[in-house]
């Protein structure tokens, strides 16, 4: 970690503009907050600063309204579960630019939190604007980035502010990189990547850039209908990305000329539909019916995959292996979750869904590590630099 912290600079006193990720997810009909884990995750960076006397504005996005005002998607709902949690008054804004803001910033004390509405009510904050990153660092003294999960964007909140104000790492940012930085820079072996979620395509960087440090890859969800149908098998009405078929046979090779196992389904849980109502049967791979796709992993897969795991190391996971958001194509990917929370081994949860799956059944805990970044955490797996945190301050060597 080659870039100053929190703790490296002066803030007693000073205006702090926190970018956190408060993108929780939201129950449309009610507007109530199902997860808090990400609001939870920036807690160390608001309680230093408030103990350091810091005036403390913390911005945020939530969803995607593009540009407009969408009341479902205002902040107030997180204030006032950061309030709950902090055992302290959190002020919300009307806006996060502006006369208004301005004033509400001009009056904050010394260990007070504000947290302005959401960014992207200004489609100016998505398109990087540098008048509207300008017009946020009018607030603060110094910027500090949090967000560790949008920290891949290019957005004005993210990148383009630190043009105007000294801008530094928070304490979850600083964690995030030593964490995974710690997969990629001599982890111990076994090294085991769990890997699931839809498409290959999202996953093929980190792959190709972890090949040289895993030991074993275990592929399951959606993108292992890819993988097996590299292999000539029959998958039947599931989705296989056609452009990463190539992308999936070179993988098969080059794990077997490299010593990987690379380990494919043996059996799966397969359905007429993706519905509630669908009912799901086993069958072997190799016996997948051409009117039939494949909803999860089977019980005989769940067992290999338990035994890889356990001989594990450490672990980093990646993408549900079925279905998770119909109860019963959750099976396996609930496996996989009780069998890291029970192991002995450095396990780390690569955000996106697998991070919600991991909080709703409280297992949280019981993982080493999870990340709040699910794109975020493959592009700094993948090698590539994130705009978020190459705009900050390097120390000094």
């Amino acid at each position: 970690m080659n870039k100053l912290t929190i703790t490296d600079i002066e803030t007693t006193g000073k205006k702090v503009l926190v970018r956190v990720d408060f993108n929780v997810p939201i129950d449309i009909e009610t507007g109530e907050i199902t997860d808090d884990s990400r609001i939870r995750a920036a807690l160390p960076t608001i309680e230093y600063l408030i103990k350091q006397k810091a005036r403390v504005i913390l911005i945020s996005h939530l969803g995607r309204p593009k540009g407009k005002v969408v009341d479902v998607l205002r902040l107030t709902s997180v204030a006032q579960r950061l309030s709950q949690i902090m055992e302290q008054q959190v002020g919300v804004a009307t806006d996060c630019i502006g006369p208004e803001v301005e004033k509400s910033v001009a009056a904050l004390r010394s260990g007070d939190v504000l947290l302005l509405e959401n960014l992207r009510f200004h489609s100016a904050e998505v398109t990087g604007s540098a008048t509207f990153a300008q017009e946020l660092a009018r607030l603060g003294d110094i910027f500090v980035n949090d967000a560790f999960g949008t920290s891949h964007r290019t957005h004005a909140s993210i990148a383009d502010i630190a043009h105007f104000l000294p801008a530094v790492a928070g304490l979850l940012l600083k964690k995030e990189i030593m964490t995974l930085g710690s997969l990629l820079d001599n982890p111990p072996h076994p090294f085991t990547s769990l890997l699931g979620g839809a498409k290959v395509s999202d996953k093929v960087a980190m792959v190709e850039n972890i090949m040289n440090k895993v030991n074993c890859l275990l592929i399951g969800g959606g993108m292992a209908a890819t993988f097996l149908k590299a292999e000539s098998f029959e998958i039947g009405q599931s989705i296989v990305e056609a452009e990463s078929l190539d992308t999936a046979a070179w993988l098969i090779k080059e794990s077997a000329q490299k010593g990987i196992r690379l380990v494919l389904p043996v059996d799966a849980i397969v359905a007429n539909e993706i519905s509630a109502d669908a009912k799901g049967e086993i069958v072997t791979i190799g016996n997948i019916p051409k009117d039939k796709m494949i909803v999860d992993i089977g019980p005989q897969t769940i067992e290999i995959f338990r035994r890889e795991l356990q001989r594990s190391k450490i672990i980093f996971w990646n993408g549900p292996v079925g279905i998770d958001e119909i109860p019963q194509f959750a099976e396996g990917t609930k496996a996989m979750a009780r069998i890291l929370a029970e192991l002995d081994a450095i396990t780390v949860v690569g955000g996106g869904s697998t991070a919600e799956v991991i909080n709703d059944m409280g297992l949280a805990d019981k993982v080493t590590f999870v990340s709040t970044g699910g794109g975020a955490s493959l592009r700094f797996l993948s090698g590539e630099t994130l705009p978020g945190v190459e705009a900050l301050l390097d120390k000094a060597h």
